[in-house]
């Protein structure tokens, strides 16, 4: 009742008769609340001082700790249209099981006989370079015996040459014979001309004498004319020579250019040959391409293109896939001010989503339904979120994760750091003061060794 009124009801009215106001109104009741107030202060005081865990909590969710495990989408490299499913959503495919097959869409692809009639033009191209090959080994085999006819033909230019130089000498000693024949004929006429107008020769004699030595004379002519015609052979033979040099010259260069052309051509062909090759090779693996495969083992989560005739691009999202075999992780998210009390190898207390539990941040040992993690990984640059990311791994010395939880299920995680007493944490909690700094003790201990 509210003391709004100046009549104090308890002023006029004594209370003490009424057997309510004697259980209330007695020194007893005051006596037992100060022993209890008292009790409440010890234990109070007493818990004040009893050690208390510091912790780093923290949201994340249920992933794998190997990328290949994570639920990932099926793609197709080449753009096409949906024609056959062979799965439905929840089944369980092995890794290269057909999910369906897709057909073209693009108009240089829709000939059905593509391949075939790319290895025909591959044949008849390499055809064409087995042509031009033996083109070139017949031009080689003809630039050979072009130069085997030249040799024979300069030796024997050569020879005529040296016939000549023979000839030469041979003539000019018979035309020094023949000046010493004419010489001595000469002398002879003289004598015999003396001796006749001496009277001791006959004209007869000096007549004689006179036609052997007109015939000397012609000789001494006719073997300067042989002179000069073995000195023209001469020249001739160096003209032959120069004359089948270039002959020659000109047909094995004739040869030599039909044979480069040749070799042009071949390889050419040879490079239309290589691209067509490369060509089929895409065709065949293009046509691989038709037959959507399982990249591994696990289970259709999802159609994410639906229905027959529907079309898509390259890269597209065809089919979720979950893997069946998979690490469990857990990726939590620190703020960064909490980020120099986490350290590799670390232990860390999880409780998933669904898994019910009675925690108490500082004391993990009467906590239920929580699991032991271990700091596996931490990155080194911020999330779009604020935090950083850790990557925590089931603690084998703790007991095992529950079977059934699922990657994608959320988790709360709690890191446990330095026990302190619990008026220690209360302070820090008022001051907003971070958890005590600290190492774990094998990096201490290498500091220490340092």
């Amino acid at each position: 009742m509210l003391n709004i009124s100046p009549n104090r009801l308890n002023r006029k009215i004594d209370l003490l008769p009424f057997k309510s106001s004697q259980k209330v109104f007695h020194s007893r009741h005051y006596k037992h609340f100060d022993r209890f107030l008292l009790a409440f202060t010890l234990v109070g005081f007493v818990v004040l001082f009893l050690p208390w865990t510091q912790t780093i909590s923290g949201d994340g969710y249920l992933t794998t700790r190997n990328p290949e495990h994570r639920p990932q989408t099926i793609q197709s490299p080449i753009p096409g249209r949906i024609e056959k499913w062979y799965v439905q959503e929840g089944d369980f495919v092995n890794k290269g099981d057909t999910i369906l097959f897709i057909s073209e869409v693009k108009n240089e692809y829709f000939d059905p006989n593509l391949i075939a009639r790319t290895g025909d033009q591959i044949k008849a191209k390499s055809m064409s370079v087995t042509s031009y090959q033996g083109k070139v080994k017949s031009l080689n085999a003809q630039m050979q015996a072009l130069n085997n006819e030249r040799i024979l033909k300069l030796e024997q230019s050569r020879n005529k040459l040296l016939q000549a130089k023979l000839k030469v000498q041979s003539d000019s000693i018979d035309l020094e014979a023949a000046k010493t024949n004419i010489s001595i004929a000469q002398r002879q006429y003289d004598r015999v001309v003396q001796l006749q107008n001496e009277g001791l020769k006959a004209v007869t004699d000096v007549e004689e004498k006179r036609l052997k030595l007109q015939e000397t004379q012609a000789k001494l002519i006719s073997q300067e004319n042989k002179l000069l015609a073995a000195k023209n052979e001469i020249l001739n033979a160096s003209m032959e020579i120069n004359r089948v040099q270039a002959e020659y010259t000109e047909k094995i260069s004739k040869a030599e250019s039909d044979m480069y052309t040749a070799q042009s051509s071949q390889f050419d062909s040879e490079a239309q040959v290589t691209k067509l090759e490369n060509e089929y090779t895409n065709y065949e693996i293009r046509s691989q391409m038709y037959y959507i495969r399982a990249p591994q083992s696990g289970f259709i989560n999802k159609a994410l293109q639906a229905g027959i005739g529907e079309t898509f691009k390259e890269g597209d999202q065809l089919v979720g896939i979950m893997p069946s075999e998979y690490q469990l992780a857990v990726e939590t998210f620190v703020a960064p001010i909490d980020l120099p009390l986490i350290h590799l190898g670390e232990k860390v207390r999880i409780q998933f989503d669904g898994w019910p539990a009675i925690i108490f941040s500082g004391w993990p040992n009467v906590s239920y339904g929580t699991y032991g993690g271990t700091v596996v990984a931490i990155e080194t640059f911020i999330s779009s979120n604020g935090k950083y990311r850790v990557l925590l791994a089931p603690d084998p010395e703790d007991y095992d994760w529950p079977k059934d939880i699922r990657v994608g299920s959320g988790a709360n995680t709690l890191a446990l750091l330095e026990d302190v007493p619990i008026w220690y944490e209360l302070w820090r909690q008022l001051n907003g003061f971070p958890p005590n700094y600290y190492q774990p003790e094998d990096i201490m201990a290498n500091s220490a060794k340092k």
